[in-house]
């Protein structure tokens, strides 16, 4: 017959506590009795009533050594992490002091390798200085460039160091032309809202020409200021026509100053044109692969 409600209740805790009163029967009279007998008892316990328990002691265990396992599996891989992150950074540098040691060969003492320093004070952006002057014989004007190409100019000389702007400072000008030599014009820095946002454009062309998207843009060597051939950037798009007489072109930079830590700088004794330094027709928009030098 079956019990429903208060009586039910009741039963249920008349069977705990007559369970407990037991338990603790056992537990003082366990100690009389010859081993043999309490090792049966234990087994029968652990077999039984204590096996929920037991079960229960296994999982928490098990738990704790499986996130013991994923804590150290996490270690591993960040430790991987980290091995992987400057291994490829190591051969990131490695690959552009490759590229620059190949120009270094081709340009020969007209250009000074050194190791460009970034002030990191407020007002100095788009500025940096290296570590050759005027004892080395760079003079103010002088280009700074990269395997890459144009990195920025020498503005100011000193005895053994000198400081230089890149196409980031908002006075950075530079007479530049299509690498066919079809289309000269200027170019400059566009600020943006925020300064991660600056442009190149190539100003002042004419309106009648028709400049492709990709095209090479190089420094012309018109101002006397830089030499001719030097990359700049390729034409991404039309920036402006200001009525039928002139069009403006956004570039996409050769070179990207901020990552810049190793450059070229040129001397006195640095030739007009540099357009043999790098193969016009084979720069792609991610790098500039080695060059053969004169006379090979």
């Amino acid at each position: 017959m079956a019990v429903y409600g208060p009586e039910r209740e009741t039963q249920g805790g008349r069977r705990q506590v007559t369970f407990a009163v037991g338990v603790m029967m056992l537990a003082l009279a366990t100690p009389y009795l010859s081993e043999g007998v309490q090792q049966e008892i234990a087994f029968t316990l652990q077999a039984s009533a204590l096996q929920p328990f037991i079960a229960t002691q296994q999982r928490l265990t098990e738990t704790r050594a499986n996130a013991d396992r994923i804590d150290y599996l996490q270690s591993e891989l960040d430790s991987l992490s980290a091995v992987v992150s400057t291994q490829s950074a190591l051969a990131d540098e490695n690959r552009t002091l490759r590229e620059l040691l190949g120009l270094t060969e081709r340009a020969g003492p007209a250009f000074l390798p050194t190791t460009v320093l970034r002030p990191g004070t407020p007002g100095s952006e788009g500025m940096f200085l290296v570590e050759v002057g005027f004892d080395e014989g760079v003079r103010e004007g002088a280009a700074v460039v990269s395997a890459r190409g144009l990195v920025g100019v020498i503005r100011e000389v000193r005895g053994r160091s000198s400081v230089g702007m890149d196409w980031n400072n908002p006075d950075f000008r530079a007479s530049a032309m299509l690498v066919d030599g079809t289309t000269f014009g200027i170019v400059e820095n566009v600020r943006g809202t925020f300064r991660e946002q600056d442009r190149l454009m190539l100003n002042g062309t004419a309106y009648h020409e028709d400049v492709r998207e990709g095209t090479l843009v190089v420094t012309s060597g018109l101002s006397g200021v830089l030499p001719r051939g030097i990359p700049i950037g390729r034409v991404e798009s039309t920036a402006e026509v200001q009525g039928g007489w002139r069009k403006s072109y956004w570039l996409r930079p050769a070179v990207e100053p901020g990552s810049v830590t190793h450059v070229l700088v040129e001397t006195v004794d640095g030739p007009p044109d540099l357009t043999v330094l790098w193969a016009a027709d084979s720069l792609s928009a991610d790098r500039v692969p080695a060059l053969p030098g004169p006379g090979r």
